[in-house]
């Protein structure tokens, strides 16, 4: 006797597995007596993925798939407006690839040629996402019309709902990445970052504190293969730094979107070396993540600067207080001065802080014209207010808490070494993609 329920999922699966390597060493090797009646795709399904069949109709009983087919709770919908702009993306796309294979894309000019390429690029993945939807949906109504077929046998409208049951499991998921596609993209995200923290209220300790974010930071960056190089680091009498920056880029680009919702300021709790009643004090650090900026993206005018140069202070090595390698840049319509003295020469030194300054000014910008467009951006989770207290690590206990989304990760160590840092920017990242499908219409 057939078992048609494990029959249908074991040609869903063989579709699944076509081109895997299971599919390849196993075909061929299914028994006998499960072979289906005309299905030739049956007829090639690996014994593995019977096996599969069997596990997955014992794990989800048909009454609880049934019933988890519906609208979840939280699990986004496909509204007739949300509809109607996906439908215009389509249309989009469809003129950009007509206009880009026209005979008039001969007269564009290569950046207009290569903004229309990039456009249709960023919508092509949307049209797919929204293709297979409508067919998903329409293999759904087909389904839903022969099951309720009573001009056919049994058999076959039992297959027919079998079908429909686990084709409506791929909905939600489809519609939550349609409704992702259509959420507003931060255009920075891709770019590398400049870093800066500095210590904040609590003196030496809070020195101390900031030195350890840094290092997490650069260690992070390190396990994500990006390249880390400091700019600036401003060391303390005790140890730590009172000012630590450096730029992050590499790596496939994306380092802005990761490390954005780190802006804020940062607590410790903990007991001081220096404490001799065991008393714990609370210090914090702050943390600024800004996009690195293009000299496209801002017009910075020689003469709306002034360099200063002067010699290095400090330890290390002989060029220091014997030679004018230290640079200060000062902008003078928005009085922003960044110093820098890390390299041996004064040109690397005053390209650094250019750089620094330039995405200082970057950053700037891109608050200014947010707070213009929409006062309810500063609600949203990784707003950036250097005055939020985002994070507090608490040592005495061990833990590190967020206070944006309340995650908590114990093991100090692993978390300032940056192994645990994804749990914190991963959560932080999904609350802010809910926050902004809640506002889709």
């Amino acid at each position: 006797m057939i078992n048609v329920r494990k029959w249908h999922i074991c040609r869903s699966l063989t579709r699944t597995f076509t081109n895997s390597k299971l599919a390849e060493v196993a075909a061929a090797s299914t028994p006998a007596s499960l072979v289906g009646p005309s299905n030739p795709l049956f007829r090639t399904a690996p014994s593995a993925l019977t096996s599969l069949a069997s596990w997955y109709t014992n794990t989800y009983p048909l009454k609880h798939q049934r019933s988890s087919y519906s609208s979840l709770a939280g699990t986004p919908s496909v509204t007739p407006a949300i509809e109607a702009r996906l439908q215009h993306i389509c249309d989009r796309h469809a003129q950009l690839v007509t206009q880009l294979g026209g005979q008039d894309a001969a007269n564009l000019s290569h950046q207009d040629m290569a903004k229309l390429n990039k456009e249709e690029s960023d919508l092509e993945s949307v049209v797919r996402a929204v293709e297979q939807w409508r067919e998903l949906k329409n293999e759904l109504a087909s389904l839903e019309a022969l099951a309720e077929d009573s001009n056919e046998d049994e058999a076959m409208r039992e297959l027919a709902r079998e079908e429909r049951a686990l084709a409506a499991i791929k909905v939600p998921a489809l519609e939550r990445a349609l409704l992702l596609s259509l959420l507003p993209r931060d255009s920075a995200d891709e770019r590398g970052v400049v870093l800066e923290v500095r210590a904040g209220t609590g003196g030496d300790e809070a020195c101390l504190f900031a030195g350890e974010l840094f290092r997490m930071y650069e260690r992070y960056a390190s396990l994500q293969n990006w390249k880390f190089e400091v700019a600036e680091y401003s060391s303390s009498d005790v140890g730590g730094c009172k000012l630590a920056s450096a730029t992050v880029s590499g790596g496939g680009g994306g380092i802005y979107g990761r490390l954005k919702f780190e802006s804020g300021v940062h607590r410790v709790q903990r007991v001081p070396a220096t404490e001799s009643g065991g008393r714990v004090h609370t210090s914090a650090a702050s943390v600024a993540v800004l996009p690195q900026a293009e000299d496209v993206d801002i017009e910075i005018k020689d003469d709306d600067l002034r360099i200063d140069v002067y010699r290095a202070g400090g330890a290390g090595g002989q060029h220091v207080n014997t030679t004018n390698s230290a640079v200060r840049v000062t902008h003078l319509p928005t009085g922003l001065s960044v110093a820098i003295q890390d390299e041996r020469s004064q040109h690397k030194n005053k390209a650094k802080a250019l750089s620094v300054l330039r995405a200082r000014l970057f950053d700037a910008e891109r608050r200014r014209v947010a707070s213009a467009e929409s006062n309810a951006r500063k609600q949203l989770i990784g707003s950036g207010d250097r005055s939020e207290r985002v994070r507090t690590y608490n040592f005495p206990q061990g833990r590190v808490t967020d206070h944006r989304v309340g995650v908590t990760e114990h093991g100090m160590d692993a978390v300032l070494n940056g192994e645990k840092l994804d749990s914190f920017i991963d959560a932080l990242r999904l609350q802010r993609q809910a926050d902004l499908l809640s506002t889709l219409d």
